[in-house]
């Protein structure tokens, strides 16, 4: 198993940077640890960190405030094929937090003074005490797993895309796998923003952050894969996602490519595979992501996003295998 520590040689601050050295070099199958990763605007951030502290933060550090950790180069990777990410274990720092700005979220001219909440873990990591009684079950994925895509700029951290990024889809926990199309050769892949707990619409747009005492991650190369666009795996479902400027434009981005990716993999016409997606597939928001008054932001906003679920259960063995081995044509 490969190592890679959170160093300022191996972390940019909210890119993914073309220019950067590879932190490991690896094989398909292999294993990859990320200790002790880094908390926003370069491990600044502490337990108790207050207004005042977050907003100098803030104008400090005026882009993406995530600390991006690799980049991971995969041996033989090269444009046309996908890499499958898969978590294979997550276990959590002691502690993590929820805050928003003003100007921010899907309300955001509805609160007047910037709010944060940090919480403490209990040992096992698995529940934090909030306010009134409350206790919430931590559910920890990473929020940003990517490929670089094409070119020799740099990309903020914030946006999502073919190349993955910022989807913050909370079914990426230990266990799932994200589909990335390689851009360049390598895939030059890199993870950040760990969430202890999300939900749906991530709407004051932070959800429970935290950072990972262990962070584990196999990387499997897939040649040839006709995969165009990022695709997560479940033991119960395959989740397409969207992404767009609207809500609206974000589902109909999702839509297209759950038809487009499932009529190609399964065999089904892509009539069938509409009728399909309209009886049997959820189609929830992922993030509602608003900062467009948010003035110490000069990076491009982050889109929002929608994510489908496709049930696999509803399907007999003999397609889901034909799946399978569209996803991964030599396992």
């Amino acid at each position: 198993m490969h190592t890679v520590q959170s160093t300022l040689a191996t972390v940019r601050p909210g890119v993914l940077d073309p220019g950067a050295a590879s932190a490991a070099r690896i094989e398909s199958g292999d294993q990859v640890l990320y200790p002790d990763t880094w908390t926003n605007w370069q491990n600044q951030l502490r337990y108790g960190s207050s207004p005042a502290d977050r907003a100098r933060l803030r104008q400090e550090y005026p882009g993406c405030p995530f600390q991006i950790v690799g980049p991971v180069e995969v041996t033989g990777a090269e444009p046309g094929d996908v890499v499958e990410c898969r978590l294979t274990e997550l276990r959590l720092s002691d502690w993590g937090g929820n805050a928003f700005p003003t100007r921010a979220g899907a309300l955001p001219y509805d609160f007047d003074e910037p709010y944060f909440h940090d919480f403490r873990f209990d040992r096992t990591r698995t529940r934090a005490d909030y306010v009134h009684g409350i206790s919430l079950p931590l559910d920890p994925f990473a929020g940003i797993i990517a490929v670089e895509p094409p070119g020799d700029e740099q990309t903020s951290a914030l946006i999502g895309g073919d190349h993955g990024g910022n989807l913050a889809l909370p079914e990426l926990t230990v266990g799932s796998s994200l589909f990335l199309p390689v851009a360049k050769p390598g895939a030059r892949i890199w993870i950040g923003d760990i969430h202890a707990l999300q939900g749906d619409g991530l709407v004051d747009q932070t959800g429970l952050k935290s950072t990972a005492e262990r962070l584990r991650m196999r990387y499997d190369l897939h040649k040839n894969v006709g995969l165009t666009r990022p695709l997560a795996e479940t033991d119960t479902h395959w989740i397409g996602i969207g992404l767009a400027d609207s809500l609206e434009a974000a589902l109909v981005d999702c839509l297209r490519g759950l038809i487009s990716w499932f009529s190609a993999a399964s065999g089904v016409t892509r009539a069938e595979a509409h009728a399909l997606c309209s009886m049997a597939a959820s189609f929830r928001i992922t993030q509602y992501a608003d900062q467009s008054e948010v003035h110490h932001v000069d990076v491009p906003l982050p889109p929002k996003g929608v994510h489908g679920l496709l049930r696999k259960d509803i399907f007999p063995a003999g397609l889901r295998t034909r799946v399978d081995r569209w996803l991964r044509p030599a396992a």
